[in-house]
């Protein structure tokens, strides 16, 4: 009971959405019966009273969670290890906070979104990426003081240490693709809330440990806002070796108040970055040049050319430990299916490994 009051600003919607989720045989909740679908009163304190049983359970489990990762993270503590956690910009459409919330985004009188989020063409794909997800009617969430992102981070600041916003330079301005659109080329920059909701979280919550993930296209605007909170941003190696060799990306000309990666789950390994078709002689050379090696050992050579920069962080992929190739890639971005599918085994954690990991971490100080 406890539980349920602490979480009463989510827990009994996300209860009766996965009780109504199986009810309706697991499909988007645009598939349900229009009355339910639209939340009108009459049909959602019958489904409340019909469904109560099942929507409890849920809210069980969502307590279950809570005290078993409650303990995961006082060990970790224990140990002196952080977690990290992130929390993407966007909520995706078929989810308890759209259904439960659709004042807050962008919908029609039927609750379908009328624009979506994504991003204009880039380096990871020629139409752009169409995530699908529905834009929050920012001047709403104003209205309140942004209540709902408060609580929305509060939450995960119970769960973990410190927080990564994934695409933060939509908190700037966000990429708005017209709903019918079957690709992210059409679009629109669209102003988000800027330093009015940072303000907002950090009166609320004090000081904030956030990661700014400020890659793609990134303003001179959204930099001053991520300086203005003094969040560190992301540095990704793998992008400093381009055709166009973005010096940005070159730890010789990081400040410190960044979190620097070899790669990150949306790239390819180090050694499959370097193996791509498509990867040319000229951008091989350029790395290799900059590394001063052979290429022989390419992602512990990352890895050490991150570890000894002065960014604050330093941030290693386990398959980039294990010098993986393309086979254990994470994610591509813009596809649906076959992404999040590597996995590791103890076996694989090796005293060898681990040992270069100490020593890289007490030679930089890390």
């Amino acid at each position: 009971e406890a539980f349920r009051r602490d979480n009463a600003h989510w827990l009994a919607d996300y209860g009766l959405f996965m009780a109504l989720k199986a009810h309706f045989g697991g499909g988007s909740w645009q598939g349900w019966p229009r009355e339910i679908a639209v939340r009108e009163p009459e049909t959602l304190r019958h489904y409340r009273d019909t469904l109560a049983d099942d929507a409890t359970y849920h809210e069980y489990l969502q307590w279950l969670f809570a005290e078993q990762w409650t303990a995961l993270k006082r060990r970790a503590g224990e140990l002196r290890i952080q977690i990290i956690g992130d929390v993407p910009i966007f909520v995706a459409e078929d989810s308890a906070d759209v259904w439960g919330r659709p004042d807050l985004f962008k919908l029609d009188a039927d609750n379908r979104p009328t624009v979506i989020a994504g991003v204009p063409p880039d380096n990871f794909s020629e139409t752009g990426q169409r995530w699908g997800n529905p834009h929050y009617r920012w001047d709403v969430m104003a209205r309140n003081g942004f209540l709902w992102w408060i609580e929305r981070v509060r939450q995960l600041l119970r769960k973990v240490d410190i927080v990564r916003i994934d695409h933060f330079r939509g908190f700037e301005a966000a990429w708005e693709i017209p709903a019918s659109e079957p690709t992210a080329v059409r679009g629109a920059w669209a102003p988000g809330p800027g330093a009015r909701l940072f303000e907002a979280i950090e009166a609320a919550l004090g000081v904030l440990p956030i990661i700014a993930e400020d890659l793609g296209i990134i303003t001179a605007e959204v930099d001053a806002l991520r300086l203005r909170f003094g969040f560190p941003g992301m540095k990704i190696l793998q992008f400093g070796f381009a055709l166009d060799n973005n010096p940005k990306y070159l730890p010789h000309t990081f400040d410190k108040n960044y979190i620097v990666y070899p790669g990150t789950h949306d790239n390819n390994t180090v050694i499959g970055w370097f193996n791509e078709e498509k990867r040319t002689g000229i951008e091989k050379w350029n790395c290799l040049r900059y590394l001063g090696a052979d290429g022989s050992d390419l992602a512990w050579d990352f890895i050490r050319l991150a570890w000894r920069s002065v960014a604050n962080q330093a941030v290693a992929n386990l398959q980039d430990v294990m010098s993986l190739g393309n086979e254990a890639r994470m994610n591509y971005p813009s596809t649906l299916g076959g992404n999040w599918q590597w996995r590791y085994t103890p076996a694989m954690l090796t005293d060898a490994l681990g040992a270069r990991l100490r020593e890289l971490t007490v030679i930089y100080g890390r």
